[in-house]
């Protein structure tokens, strides 16, 4: 055994990251299709919000002292991502405004229980920011089980999926249920945003739907082998992030996402070198 993994919460965090980079590039490159990457921030302030409100109500009742704050950042999260579907209902010629109402949302519920909590304390610096040290087996089991829900949903969704993300207005045509399809959608987009906080951590979970996409574009010919770049990407990340925050003692989640920009970076230069070599 690799000595990086000679210890129980390395192991944990170890198959959570690995389960994490698979499935927030999975659904970032229909979210990036989609025009809405800016969802993910959305849906994790209002996580944020989630953890908070449940370490505000520990305080005062027991039930919620030994709560696992992630569930009640799912159920928040996943509130929230219904919310978006049904603003996006009500706006119909301005659907992008309903991102930012519920980003602003979960910004204002945050403060105002993390103020009533009395600030900031260690646990949530690190649902924040991310810590492999905060991850426990609890958190493995239930990420496991999203992983299997999101895999099943997206292997019979595929091309529902696919068709609703490059042309909404014709799939509804086509007689594709997109309501439910989208809702289902969303709501498994926010349990996957709030499974991998503490890894990536809240403020910087977005990265890791986003920038991996944002690599494999431009290099990929095709939309399934975006999707294979994207987690491709993305694990070598979290896999290289990680042992970069054990051995440096650094936050996870930053080192994560220093990789995911490093990768971008080379994707970015390769494209143009091969651009380049095209024209000469």
């Amino acid at each position: 055994m690799l000595p990086f993994l000679k210890y129980e919460f390395l192991q944990n965090a170890f198959l959570t990251g690995i389960m994490v980079g698979l499935l927030a590039p999975v659904l970032g490159v229909f979210i990036v299709v989609r025009r809405q990457a800016l969802i993910a921030d959305a849906l994790s302030h209002i996580t944020l919000a989630g953890i908070a409100a449940n370490l505000l109500l520990g305080k005062w009742f027991a039930v919620f002292a030994g709560a696992n704050p992630v569930y009640m950042g799912m159920a928040f999260s996943v509130g929230g991502a219904v919310f978006i579907e049904q603003l996006r209902k009500v706006y119909k010629h301005y659907e992008e405004l309903a991102i930012p109402i519920i980003m602003s949302a979960g910004i204002g519920l945050s403060v105002i229980f993390i103020s009533m909590a009395d600030g900031f304390n260690t646990d949530l610096f690190n649902y924040l920011f991310g810590s492999i040290i905060a991850v426990k087996q609890s958190d493995v089991w239930t990420v496991f089980a999203i992983l299997v829900v999101v895999l099943a949903f997206v292997f019979f969704m595929y091309k529902e999926l696919f068709v609703l993300s490059f042309d909404e207005e014709q799939g509804k045509l086509s007689g594709i249920r997109s309501n439910w399809i989208l809702i289902a959608f969303m709501a498994i987009t926010a349990l996957v945003i709030a499974a991998s906080m503490k890894i990536v951590g809240i403020l910087l979970v977005s990265s890791l739907m986003t920038l991996p996409v944002a690599a494999s574009i431009r290099i990929a010919t095709g939309f399934k082998q975006t999707i294979w770049l994207s987690v491709l990407f993305g694990e070598t990340a979290v896999i290289a992030g990680m042992f970069l925050s054990y051995y440096l003692d650094l936050a996870s989640g930053g080192t994560i996402v220093v990789c995911l920009i490093i990768i971008l970076s080379l994707s970015i230069f390769y494209k143009k070198l091969m651009g380049s070599r095209k024209a000469g």
